[in-house]
């Protein structure tokens, strides 16, 4: 970390100065690990960027910004709120925002990059509201043992084909994605909007906590575990280790932050029905969260473990498949957000093998889907949709999928309006820790441009959504056009 840069010419008196002292080692030895273990992830992200990519003007990946404004013209727009899609609109995108919506179809006139999408669908982006942009599609073992620069390879790659599947925005519930959302927000490389939480926060024995059982009982003063360096979660026991854990990721740009409050699949020594934390260590998380005006979101599958973190003044359930009618009740009561995924335990689980305990908690959970987004639809909860993809490239190219499953439960238009406005809600709940603080998930005046042009009506195809390479026409992501398959036309 400090070099010692002496006069060639006076190296006898460097020699013997402070640099050269045992002290003075063992502390540069020490700040210098504390610093590398903390800027390791945003400068690995940023630096493979800009050497496989090259600058944002050089990247031919990174699509120019329009030169004059486009005009949308003979579209049916779904603007991500109604029930219906319009006709005859011209949509006018200037810069990164939508300028306008002419409801007579007014030729736009000079000045304008005009798009004729031959009646095609004109929607808002999609938006995934529980994703692990580092962890989705690199194993366990890779994961494990691999180079934190491989990682961020393999996740740089997955952005981009996240956003080429017409995923402009998703919210991250756990890893170590600040590295990642800065290289794709300053243009080093493509890829969505990202909301990180940083390290989700386990407590010793919880869904966050995979040491061997070798490892405890744990030393007061032991070194932090392989999964808290990388950043993935944070072991935090008490009020005050809360407090400090929360604060921490805060400091890192968390923009909600996530603890576990009940057992979980992926991990390996906390039974499903476990509950996680108690409700004064949960008020210590929301309030701290709070102060910076944002929130609280929980791992949560059990009656119990979510009634416990609403008590302890948390906003938003991530799963909530078994929660039982009293528990869906206490979350419309306070408006709290749920936000679950369609898991049925099928070919698009994240993969576990049969006969593991993993798989069996697997099968536990999603027997409870059903019965969830009934309690849902029943007491009308503000219901977030995510995929929550670990460890699978195969289902990570499903994201769509995902998504149009949710017709077993919800109409095609509610269906678009959770991936889109709906979810955008929640996005906004961050507060001054959104980073992105313009509308999203609606096409309407003021709104980020972030749009997909769909060959054919998901109105009355959801299905369409599944197969993005050949239905998607075109993908727009902050006024630039990221594809665009009219040009073949």
């Amino acid at each position: 970390m400090f070099v010692c840069s002496p006069d060639r010419n006076d190296i006898q008196t460097a020699t013997g100065c402070l640099c050269h002292s045992p002290a003075f080692a063992r502390l540069n030895a020490f700040i210098t690990q504390k610093i590398s273990r903390r800027s390791v992830l945003t400068g690995a992200a940023a630096g493979f960027g800009a050497a496989a990519f090259g600058s944002s003007k050089a990247s031919a990946r990174i699509p120019d910004a329009p030169k004059s404004p486009i005009a949308f013209t003979n579209a049916r727009v779904f603007d991500g709120v109604s029930a219906s899609a319009r006709t005859g609109l011209t949509v006018i995108v200037d810069g990164n925002k939508i300028k306008s919506i002419d409801t007579a179809n007014n030729p736009p006139g000079t000045g304008f990059e005009v798009i004729d999408c031959g009646g095609r669908t004109l929607m808002p982006g999609l938006i995934d509201a529980h994703v692990h942009t580092m962890m989705s599609v690199i194993s366990v073992q890779g994961l494990i043992t691999a180079d934190i620069g491989y990682i961020n390879f393999v996740a740089a790659d997955e952005a981009e084909k996240t956003l080429m599947r017409g995923f402009t925005s998703v919210r991250d519930m756990a890893g170590p994605a600040f590295g990642m959302k800065r290289a794709i927000d300053s243009g080093v490389i493509p890829g969505p909007r990202i909301w990180p939480s940083g390290a989700m926060i386990s407590q010793t024995s919880g869904h966050g906590d995979f040491r061997m059982p070798s490892d405890v009982p744990a030393q007061s003063d032991a070194p932090l575990t392989h999964p808290e360096i990388m950043g993935v979660g944070m072991i935090a026991d008490g009020v005050p280790e809360v407090l400090k854990r929360v604060r921490e990721q805060l400091m890192l740009g968390a923009s909600q932050v996530k603890l576990a409050a009940g057992g979980g699949i992926a991990s390996n020594y906390d039974p499903l029905d476990s509950s996680q934390y108690t409700e004064a260590e949960f008020r210590a998380a929301s309030d701290a969260a709070d102060n910076w005006g944002t929130y609280v979101a929980v791992h949560a599958y059990m009656p119990r473990a979510i009634q416990t973190a609403v008590r302890g003044g948390v906003r938003c359930i991530e799963h909530g498949q078994l929660m039982d009618e009293d528990t869906a009740k206490l979350l419309a009561d306070k408006g709290i957000w749920l936000s679950s995924q369609p898991f049925l335990g099928d070919e698009d689980a994240n993969p576990y093998p049969d006969g593991t305990p993993n798989r069996a908690k697997q099968l536990e959970m999603s027997a409870g889907t059903d019965a969830a987004y009934n309690f849902a639809k029943k007491y009308k909860l503000k219901t977030a949709w995510g995929t929550d993809t670990l460890h699978s490239a195969s289902l990570a190219a499903r994201q769509g999928k995902q998504l149009a499953k949710m017709k077993r439960w919800y109409s095609n238009a509610e269906v678009l309006k959770m991936g889109t406005s709906v979810n955008a809600e929640l996005l906004a709940m961050s507060g001054p820790r959104n980073p992105y603080p313009g509308k999203l998930g609606v096409i309407e005046p003021g709104a980020y441009a972030d749009m997909i042009l769909v060959d054919g009506d998901p109105l009355a195809n959801i299905d369409l959504i599944i197969d993005a390479g050949r239905n998607f026409s075109i993908i727009m992501k902050d006024g630039r056009i990221y594809k665009n398959m009219l040009q073949s036309i």
